[in-house]
């Protein structure tokens, strides 16, 4: 059962985001400012922490960048009021993974709380299987029955990164600052010509493709089903 930690200074939100996250079976443990968050932090493991960011004393933003400048790496979802771009940007600049904005529709938050634990559980394995095929981010290697690629540094992680968030649709500038930098000097072509290597590469194995969506960029699909 994953411990999700819930820090919130509103009671009735409290209790609403609680009830959503028993119907789904996770164990949620609530805290209602940033202080009583740390002290549950002592004393339980955390699978992912859903914070507001209006709270007394610390708020949100103060207590995700705390955590991670402590090392914590759960995945962390700010629900808040605070809708304009500067805060969004401001979350995200201090670690959170994800954000949502009130009122909370609880089945979106569901699916997004389900989204950051899988994709928490890929980063801590270091692997992505899907079917036969597993990526071994530690070997850089793709393997699928008795076959075994070594990829190119570059190459793994385009297709790493793809394959961690399936049919996301990830624009060249976006694959271009995450994998090469946001100031390397090879050009947004690169992108183009490593999807080529990897579609020959994995053309006839059926387990996943990676798609060209025209005039915004690439997707991976997986096939596993």
């Amino acid at each position: 059962m994953f411990n999700i930690l819930v820090v919130e200074d509103d009671q009735n939100i409290r209790k609403l985001i609680e009830a959503a996250l028993l119907d789904e079976r996770y164990n949620p443990l609530l805290a209602c400012d940033a202080q009583e968050a740390l002290d549950l932090l002592d004393v339980q493991h955390i699978d992912l922490m859903v914070t507001d960011i209006m709270m007394p004393g610390m708020d949100g933003f103060m207590l995700t960048e705390q955590l991670r400048n402590a090392g914590y790496e759960f995945p962390i979802l700010i629900v808040t009021a605070k809708e304009a771009m500067k805060d969004k940007r401001k979350g995200f600049l201090v670690g959170t993974d994800d954000y949502m904005v009130k009122p909370i529709d609880e089945e979106e938050m569901i699916l997004r709380i389900k989204a950051l634990l899988r994709r928490a559980k890929i980063v801590s394995e270091r692997k992505i299987t899907i079917g036969s095929v597993t990526l071994n981010y530690d070997t850089l290697t793709v393997s699928r029955l008795s076959e075994r690629i070594a990829l190119p540094q570059k190459e793994f992680m385009l297709l790493y990164k793809l394959l961690s968030y399936p049919e996301t649709i990830f624009t060249r500038i976006q694959l271009m600052d995450e994998i090469w930098g946001p100031d390397t000097e090879s050009a947004e072509h690169t992108v183009s010509v490593h999807i080529g290597r990897l579609r020959e590469r994995f053309n006839d194995w059926p387990e996943f493709s990676i798609e060209t969506v025209r005039g915004l960029g690439y997707k991976a699909v997986k096939n596993d089903a």
